[in-house]
């Protein structure tokens, strides 16, 4: 299987820590591990100039690094979301880079993961609602949510949670 990881974080921290553990497990089973780390990437907002379902034929009129990301999106088997939760949703940098899939419609991928990282507990609901809504609307099957919270981050525990899920797919 084929598995797109978008990093929303634009530093290496705890989020990277959890896609790591996730990849480490992941490819021990045999699947194939794209890491993107949209986070750092120059990725603009959406325009709603409809030159994707017009002219485009699905191509975006911006030319910046979703371009990358779009090949990963048409050809995985499986996407996962991560980012750290900054006021209570996910990253402006990987909302982009989601928001930016109007252009093809819906992704390719069966299966979709969220992974997300704080310092309170209290902070992912409108992340993980995000998540869930982007999930039931393109009909992608949810493979798991998963949470670190203040001293959960990095802890050897949400390590092996997130190895062996990698390792289970």
């Amino acid at each position: 299987m084929k598995i797109a990881v978008l990093n929303g974080s634009p530093k290496k921290g705890n989020t990277s820590a959890m896609i790591d553990a996730f990849a480490e497990g992941a490819k021990e089973a045999g699947h194939e591990v794209e890491l993107l780390h949209v986070g750092r990437m120059k990725i603009a907002g959406c325009l709603a100039c409809e030159y994707c379902h017009g002219k485009g034929e699905g191509a975006c009129v911006q030319k910046d690094d979703m371009e990358k990301v779009m090949a990963a999106y048409k050809s995985a088997d499986m996407i996962v979301w991560a980012s750290p939760v900054y006021y209570f949703a996910m990253t402006a940098q990987i909302s982009a880079a989601i928001q930016r899939v109007y252009a093809i419609g819906k992704p390719v991928a069966k299966k979709a993961a969220l992974f997300l990282s704080a310092e309170s507990p209290l902070s992912f609901d409108g992340a993980i609602a995000t998540y869930k809504s982007i999930v039931g609307y393109t009909e992608i099957a949810d493979a798991g949510i998963f949470l670190a919270a203040g001293a959960e981050n990095q802890s050897d525990a949400k390590m092996a949670e997130l190895r062996n899920f990698g390792k289970s797919l």
